[in-house]
């Protein structure tokens, strides 16, 4: 997002520190004009996968043993195409087993679009059961985003 939207922390004005882009698409919208409602979830994905790349480097994020277990979301306002919207994700909090990410979605304006969080629970896919979050991953998360 730009630069006029952070404070002098290098966070937003709502607390976010890492921002992605991510243009619409024509084919995001549907018969009523605007950006369908499942593609808040795409933006998510995109902007998590950004902020993976960025927080624990990109050799490491297809490594990252986790699954989605619950996501939600808020629409604050309707998006529309043609637009590039910016993507605020965050690590609100994280437990033995699981961590939850933050989104905000702004618009060219900067006028919040969506809102929404999802919920990821590590995963060892050799034994088909949740796993503990890896130390090193938690310090990584903590010092990017933290304290939690």
């Amino acid at each position: 997002m730009s630069e006029k939207v952070k404070n002098d922390k290098g966070e937003s004005d709502s607390g976010f520190r890492f921002w992605h882009s991510v243009p619409v698409r024509f084919r995001d919208v549907d018969v009523a004009g605007h950006v369908h409602h499942a593609d808040a979830l795409i933006y998510f994905e995109e902007a998590r996968w950004a902020y993976w790349e960025h927080v624990v480097g990109d050799s490491q994020t297809a490594e990252l043993p986790y699954v989605l277990a619950e996501c939600s979301v808020r629409w604050h306002s309707r998006v529309f195409w043609p637009q590039t919207v910016s993507v605020g994700v965050r690590v609100s909090r994280i437990g033995r087993k699981h961590f939850e990410f933050q989104y905000e979605v702004r618009g060219e304006n900067g006028d919040k679009l969506q809102s929404g969080s999802t919920v990821q629970v590590m995963y060892d896919y050799s034994v088909r059961a949740s796993s503990l979050m890896p130390v090193d991953l938690r310090r990584t998360l903590e010092a990017f985003d933290g304290p939690f």
